[in-house]
């Protein structure tokens, strides 16, 4: 391989990172792949805050991929790992149908875990540990912690899709016919809404302590709605047991953005800085 062009990131020195792929085996018995970064003096000695990141949906392969905004993290010695869910592409179609449809839960126990292995392998320390994912990636934080609250430290879901059964029951939505094909169609199929109905985070959120939450939407995102996280959030402030003032459940819409956030480099740099100092002030690695 001939290099004909590399970014120049001022101050990085890809010398200070490593970068490995672990292989997690499911409760089904399904290897599912991890990739993670450390700092290089960073070792498996079970005191190390982590974020575990994934996406899991549409057989988007969530490829590992350079983040200036992720060293700050890094440098502070969190462990970022992707979790290449089922639901994605990275393994094939086959890894694809296996978290879809009434299979879509795979995605979710995938996640779990992976985050388990993690903290039995320790990489993690059981108490500093981060969960983080976007829209569909969203509907798969809520799922997560919904399942196993006491895993997680800190959760930031991002425009996350987690009123999903009432999205979906609704075909007057510009989404909702397509996306049929992705979580099934509850209208026609009572086993597609069950399933539906059993995952999803809204629905089931439970009476137990759960972590810090930070959901972040957009007032004006035309595919997940500011309605869902706003529901959500509230449910988890009316059920949840948890003692605010350590755990808050934090809600942020910003007023202009779209799905995607901020499109402004440096409003999108600002959106990042605030996201990251959530976290790592509740892992304690914000130092």
């Amino acid at each position: 391989m001939t290099l004909l062009q590399q970014r120049e990131v001022p101050g990085y020195d890809p010398s200070r990172y490593r970068e490995e792929r672990l292989w997690v085996e499911a409760r089904d018995g399904a290897k599912v792949p991890v990739s993670l970064v450390r700092r290089a003096d960073v070792r498996p000695d079970g005191g190390n805050p982590v974020l575990v990141s994934g996406y899991g949906a549409y057989e988007i392969s969530n490829d590992p991929y350079f983040s200036a905004a992720r060293l700050s993290l890094l440098d502070r010695g969190v462990v970022y790992a992707v979790a290449h869910v089922r639901g994605g592409g990275e393994l094939g179609r086959a890894w694809y149908d296996q978290g879809k449809l009434l299979a879509k839960p795979n995605t979710f126990t995938d996640f779990v875990d992976v985050t388990r292995a993690l903290v039995e392998q320790k990489w993690a320390a059981p108490d500093r540990v981060a969960a983080e994912g976007g829209s569909a990636g969203g509907l798969l934080m809520g799922a997560a912690v919904n399942e196993a609250p006491e895993l997680y430290r800190v959760v930031h879901a991002a425009v996350p899709f987690v009123d999903a059964l009432t999205t979906i029951l609704n075909p007057d939505l510009p989404l909702t016919v397509g996306e049929w094909e992705e979580w099934g169609n509850p209208l026609e199929d009572p086993e597609v809404y069950a399933v539906m109905k059993a995952y999803t985070p809204y629905e089931n959120v439970r009476a137990v302590d759960y972590p810090t939450i930070l959901a972040t939407t957009s007032l004006h995102d035309t595919r997940v709605f500011v309605a869902e996280p706003a529901k959500w959030v509230q449910a988890l402030r009316d059920t949840v047991t948890s003692d605010f003032a350590e755990r808050p459940v934090l809600f942020k819409v910003e007023m202009g953005g779209g799905h995607g956030g901020h499109s402004g480099r440096y409003d999108s740099w600002r959106q990042h800085a605030f996201e990251n100092a959530v976290i790592l002030d509740a892992l304690g690695a914000a130092e």
